[in-house]
């Protein structure tokens, strides 16, 4: 074999980067889809990225994708941190605190602060699925979502 054949350096860097980032979005679906399977159905959490921050260890920045079937729903639960949610697709129905329940759309946009009691968070829709973007900002280590 030539030297800079499949078993090059920068191959065998590319290999272990695959293991690696395969590994962690396993361990991030794992530990997301646990937490959202605690009290709901026909809701899917895709990983984005987690990350400890590169500048603050005690920091981890954690973005998924959440899917929301047709007329589901979650119980009451709260996060580690603070919380931005993104509207990708469909329509969202959120109470926080429970306070007033508000509908958002596409391109709408909420956030949670430490503490936040997500009292309820559901697709109001019978026939389409919603998608929102959430990108969480925890302490290290902190579970993401905790249900009441």
């Amino acid at each position: 074999m030539k030297p800079n054949s499949i078993i090059s350096l920068p191959n065998i860097i590319k290999v272990f980067s695959v293991f690696f980032v395969t590994g962690l979005a396993t361990m991030i679906t794992g530990a997301v889809d646990a937490q959202a399977g605690a009290t709901s159905t026909g809701i899917t959490l895709t990983p984005v990225t987690s990350q400890v921050l590169p500048d603050d260890s005690k920091t981890t920045l954690t973005t998924v994708v959440v899917n929301l079937a047709p007329e589901a729903r979650t119980g009451s639960h709260r996060h580690g941190g603070m919380v931005f949610v993104y509207v990708l697709e469909g329509t969202v129905r959120s109470q926080l605190n429970s306070g007033e329940i508000i509908e958002y759309r596409p391109g709408q946009s909420w956030s949670e602060p430490p503490g936040t009691v997500h009292s309820l968070m559901e697709n109001p829709s019978s026939t389409v699925p919603a998608r929102l973007l959430a990108t969480l900002i925890t302490p290290t280590g902190t579970q993401l979502t905790t249900y009441d």
